[in-house]
């Protein structure tokens, strides 16, 4: 579902090239702007739900602001 978002940046990208009749600048940074948000989905949504280790609570601790 992720990867919806950046295949529809490319293909705004595709159509761009056609619709402005083939600018370069605006089309390569569209494509490029989706190919990094699906490069950072495919890095990063893997670890999603890895939480990790919490600090442990000191229950000695007393808050010198109370």
């Amino acid at each position: 579902m992720y990867y919806l978002i950046p295949l529809t940046i490319i293909g705004v990208g595709i159509a761009y090239w056609f619709v402005s009749g083939y600018e370069a600048a605006g089309t390569i940074l569209l494509l490029v702007f989706g190919a990094a948000m699906a490069v950072m989905g495919w890095v990063l949504l893997p670890t999603l739900n890895d939480v990790g280790h919490t600090a442990p609570i000191d229950p000695d601790f007393e808050d010198p602001g109370r």
